[in-house]
């Protein structure tokens, strides 16, 4: 199978299941036109972290990576009126491109974008007292995995969900002389999580548009 007919059935469901919407449509758009990288959730996969979002019951998100907050509105579009998300964007350019992406879907009384690397905008949140959260999106710089999956988990109640994005890495978390940190990261990521007796995970293996590449997930089985 090629990927050419990945994207053909992703488009299927697509078409089928998520009907175009202006502010996702607009978002992916302004991404494109500001040169910010395609590494956007495909819409099935958005539409899939809305419905993990919305059957938890989050009022409470925390996503690490925002890129053009294409995601962020996924999640955000799941929460009650009162609910809140934060997430967190290192780069300058893609925070302000996310800003108006969000803005313009209605949904900047309940997000707040934190610019500045991740670990040190988590280490802030904790000086806040911040947490728990109800549902976690890690989908940032893949080295720093078991960090933020360390975070999450300290940050967390029993029932939250943690979700890690591009965990297979076109195949290549089996190569265990890798070199990459990206597959260093995720590896370490796995062996952590499979050793945390607070958290019942799986990892699924994902081909569509995007490539090939997979998801973790876990939910938090008892409190801190």
């Amino acid at each position: 199978m090629s990927k050419e007919t990945w994207t053909a059935v992703d488009r299927y469901f697509t078409d089928m299941l998520v009907p175009h919407d202006p502010a996702l449509d607009a978002a992916l758009q302004d991404n494109a036109g500001a040169g910010l990288p395609p590494i956007d959730v495909a819409p099935n996969q958005g539409k899939l972290l809305h419905l993990l979002a919305q059957i938890q019951g989050a009022r409470t998100i925390l996503e690490i990576g925002t890129l053009g907050g294409y995601s962020t509105i996924w999640l955000a579009r799941a929460l009650p009126a009162d609910g809140r998300l934060i997430t967190l964007e290192a780069d300058p350019k893609h925070a302000e491109v996310a800003r108006k992406n969000i803005a313009r879907a209605g949904l900047d009384h309940i997000v707040e974008i934190r610019l500045g690397q991740a670990l040190d905008s988590l280490a802030q949140l904790d000086e806040e007292g911040h947490g728990p959260f109800d549902l976690f999106f890690i989908d940032a710089d893949k080295q720093s995995n078991p960090d933020y999956f360390q975070w999450a988990l300290n940050h967390s109640r029993k029932g939250s969900l943690i979700i890690t994005d591009n965990v297979v890495r076109n195949g290549k978390v089996v190569d265990e002389t890798s070199t990459d940190p990206s597959i260093i990261g995720v590896r370490r990521f796995t062996e952590l999580v499979a050793s945390e007796p607070r958290v019942s995970a799986t990892a699924l293996q994902t081909v569509g548009s995007k490539g090939y590449d997979g998801f973790a997930i876990a939910v938090v089985t008892e409190d801190k």
